[in-house]
């Protein structure tokens, strides 16, 4: 059976990742309340305002749903704003999910106006570098225990990494026609077979 990807749309470039997805021929749901997480195989927190997006998780009773699931082992992949979202130090006080042990240095590369593409070497995509997106991108300033980096600028910055189901990329692979993090990610959920076997977890979100 063909995965489900929820696409968190509280806030942000949800649109982007959905396209993104339908290229692949996988359906995608936006998720904006509790129930939207019920049934989902991975789930994708877009670029955006990471403020603004975790107040909604609070409000909307979503963290501690989000948190649970991912700590279950559902895959989840952060895009700028989401890589914050999933950090346990953002070095500011606000919402985040606490889910990938790494410190991040939030708009590290300045305003929107000094955006930015660079063809980031990913080896774990293949030999062809990826066309990464900077949009008031974070970087990765602290790798904590079991976390791998997956991309590194020239000057050795990190900017994406992942542990088990958990993926986390400074930039924006849904702003680009190239394919290979989308798929990355859903090969994550493919080899989470274990999800559909433990629905225990997913009644816990309700």
């Amino acid at each position: 059976m063909a995965p489900t990807i929820g696409v968190l749309a509280l806030q942000g470039a949800f649109i982007e990742h959905e396209r993104a997805l339908e290229r692949l021929g996988v359906a995608s749901r936006e998720v904006r309340q509790r129930k939207h997480l019920d049934g989902i195989d991975g789930l994708i927190i877009p670029g955006g305002e990471s403020t603004t997006i975790g107040k909604l998780l609070d409000v909307l009773g979503m963290t501690e749903p989000v948190r649970a699931l991912g700590r279950a082992g559902l895959p989840i992949w952060g895009t700028c704003a989401g890589l914050i979202l999933l950090a346990t130090d953002v070095g500011r006080p606000q919402t985040t999910l606490r889910l990938l042990d790494i410190g991040v240095e939030r708009n590290a590369f300045g305003s929107q106006l000094d955006s930015f593409e660079a063809r980031v070497p990913v080896p774990a995509l293949g030999e062809e570098p990826f066309p990464a997106v900077f949009i008031r991108a974070p970087l990765i300033a602290r790798l904590g225990a079991g976390v791998t980096p997956l991309a590194t600028l020239t000057d050795g910055t990190i900017v994406a990494a992942e542990r088990d189901g958990l993926l986390a990329t400074a930039f924006h692979p849904e702003l680009t026609d190239d394919p290979r993090f989308h798929q990355y990610f859903l090969d994550k959920v493919a080899a989470r077979t274990a999800w559909d076997a433990a629905p225990e977890t997913v009644a816990a979100t309700r």
